[in-house]
This record gives structure tokens, sequence and C-alpha cells, in this order.
């Protein structure tokens, strides 16, 4: 339960121009930093939302068709010009020739894409799916939940060792350890590989190449912080894979919600008019510039915090060039990584005991020793994370 600051506490002043509370948490309270909720960056959209205003009136948007003279026949051209310019802006992938695919959330694409990439329904045993652990927690429930036949999941891709046809998921940055991946399958037969690219942007991590592979996935909620429009989108090569994955979304859903799509390219397009308009605008009003200082400034915090309580080690991250920014920068992942010292066996039920709620290292394919912070949750929920752990003793 969320309760009113304690008396005598002092607010905590962010660049950002935010003062917030250290605090908004009683002690028996439970801190949920398990979920992915990326709603951080709310105080941003806080300061642009006039700009941001949608109105859709009661005769628009009501066929189920979007543009019927795109391959991807429920997406509106506003949707399909606002992922191409925000890419444009952003440089972080390569986007001609290829073939553009709206889904509800990626969480839909991915499913369409196992659907797609498998073989056709006379083959005589299902597709093998694996990711390199540690690996995205949802990726396996995803897969096994159809119970199909024509993909299983398989598991850790660096421990995959048959020569039969797979389907590998790279997630770079990673989910749950930030680092950036690379396929990890070594086999004689040649996989088909999907690039899941919810955080290569900005503030997550330093854009220093313009990827150019045949499957990239991408998701509204991990670029803006707007999960609950339920918008992602794939870049794909071959356009008989494409055609397979709206088919795949045609009978799911019958498309993407059109409200959602407009309100996405619109909030994509308050992103790329600030950075048109560069040496007009204050820095607090560019969404990538002002993110990234957020999420630096939550890290920073966040280590003091870890190195305090010297019961946990964390991911250590690489400084590179970013394009975008045009400056050297380190990675500031959405997610915390974190490694029990000697003496825990269980990360999650340790911070279980702080009445911090996380989720724990088998979950994504490893140890009970490991365990996945979110860091892009509330402002109290995120301060009084760092309090708590900064308080956490070893036993």
């Amino acid at each position: 339960m969320v309760v009113s600051p304690i008396n005598g506490s002092s607010p905590l002043s962010h660049s950002n121009g935010r003062t917030i509370p250290l605090s908004t948490f009683s002690r028996n309270s439970f801190v949920n930093v398990e979920k992915g909720d990326p709603v951080a960056f709310r105080s941003y959209w806080e300061k642009v939302r006039d700009e941001c205003t949608v109105e859709i009136k009661g005769d628009e948007w009501m066929s189920y068709l979007g543009d019927t003279n795109n391959l991807c026949w429920y997406m509106v051209p506003q949707m399909r010009d606002a992922i191409l310019r925000l890419h444009n802006v952003v440089g972080n992938v390569v986007t001609k020739d290829k073939f553009l695919v709206l889904g509800t959330g990626s969480s839909q694409l991915y499913q369409a894409l196992l659907y797609a990439l498998s073989p056709s329904e006379s083959s005589h045993r299902p597709i093998n799916v694996v990711a390199a652990a540690p690996y995205y927690s949802e990726y396996k429930d995803a897969t096994d939940i159809l119970q199909s036949r024509l993909f299983q999941w398989t598991g850790d891709a660096a421990l995959y060792d048959k020569d039969e046809p797979y389907i590998e998921v790279v997630t770079s940055p990673n989910n749950p350890d930030g680092t950036l991946r690379v396929p990890a399958v070594n086999s004689r037969v040649e996989g088909k590989i999907i690039y899941d690219l919810a955080y290569y942007w900005p503030q997550y991590t330093p854009i220093t190449d313009q990827l150019d592979h045949d499957v990239m996935v991408f998701t509204f909620s991990k670029c803006t912080g707007h999960a609950g429009s339920r918008i992602g989108w794939a870049f794909v090569k071959d356009i008989e894979v494409a055609k397979k994955m709206i088919r795949f979304t045609q009978l799911n859903s019958i498309g993407v919600s059109r409200e959602s799509q407009i309100r996405a390219a619109k909030m994509i397009g308050v992103i790329c008019d600030g950075y048109k308009i560069l040496k007009s605008i204050e820095s607090d009003h560019l969404f990538f510039d002002y993110s990234k200082r957020l999420m630096k400034e939550r890290w920073e915090k966040f280590k003091t915090a870890i190195e305090k309580s010297k019961v946990f080690t964390l991911t250590k991250y690489p400084t590179s060039y970013c394009h975008f920014n045009k400056d050297l920068s380190e990675q500031y992942p959405a997610f915390a990584w974190l490694k029990c010292v000697e003496g825990i066996k269980d990360g999650e039920s340790y911070l279980e005991n702080l009445k911090i709620r996380t989720r724990g290292g088998e979950r994504f394919g490893v140890s009970s020793k490991y365990v996945r912070v979110s860091m892009i949750g509330t402002d109290d929920e995120f301060n009084e994370l760092c309090t708590r752990l900064s308080n956490a003793k070893r036993e």
C-alpha cells in the first residue's frame, strides 16, 4: 500500500528539473520492481502533454482496414510514416528494402514470427526455439502456451548441439542483463534469427551501429514508455515471412487498434519534431536526451546503494561511441542484473525478506543467485528500492 511520505523527509532534486520525495512507502509495504512497466518517462510526457493531444471523432477509424495499398493492410499511413521517421532520426537500423509489419505489442510479433519462420505443417517434427541464457523470462511461456506442432522451446542457445533446424532469439541489449548480443548457436545447420531490439534506443545504450538484419523487432512501450498502447513493429526482409506474420495477426486480432496507432504516431511525431528544431529547443524537451539523463541518474544512485550493501555485484558495461548523441557513453539498461555474494543462494528470496519483489535467475535460465530488478518504474518505487538496498546487510 502506498502511503503519505514520512514526516520530515527531504525532497530529492534531479537535474531534469523534477523534485520528488525520497519515499512514499511504509516499512511494511512491498516495493515491486519485478515487472517491466516503463512508467519512468511519465515526467517527460507531462511536460509536453498539450502537444500530444489526439482527438478522434465518433465516425473516424471505424474500419478494419488501414491502408489497402500496403502489404500490412491494417497499418494506417500515419503509423508507417512515424516509425520510418523515428528510425531515420535515431539511425539505429536500416529500413531500406524491408517490409514493415505492425503488431499488438512485440509479444504478438514474437508469436507471429515463430509461425512465419517454422517449416510447413507437413514437417514431421517442430522446429527448436532457443535463446542464450540469461534470456528474457517470457520467451519460454510465450512459445509453449500455444502447444504448437510447428515449434517448441528448447532452451539455452549456447548449449544447443543438435543438427536440426532452429530459431534463435537474440535480444540486444539483452533482457535481463543489458549486454549486447550476437547469435550463440554453434551448429552445422543454418538457423533463423529473430533480433529483439526492444532496448536499442539512446536512453539505454549507445547507438553504435545501424543494424541490418533479416528480422528486427521493436516495441513502442520500451521506446517511449507507452506500454498501454500495445504497439510493436518488425522490419522483415523476406516478403513471404512478412505475409505469414500478417496472416497470423489477422487471425489472432484482425489487425492492430487504429486508435492506438494514431496516438503512437502522434507521440513519435512529438519526439521527432524536437530533434528537427534542435537549435531552438531546450534539452529537457528532447525526449532521448531527457530520458537518458534520467536513466543515468538512476544508475548512479543505484550503484551507490549496491556498493553500500555489499550483498550484490553488478554487471559491468563498456563505454562506446554513440552515433546519435555523438559522444562516448555508458549503457544504462532498463533492468539491473544482480548476483549474490558468497553465502546467499537465492537472491529473489533474500530481497523478498526486505520486502522487495523481484524476478529470480531461474526464470531466465540461470542460477537463483541472480536476480533482475526493474530500473524503469515510478520515482517513489525506485527511491525506496535504493533506500532498502543501502540498508541491506549480508547475513
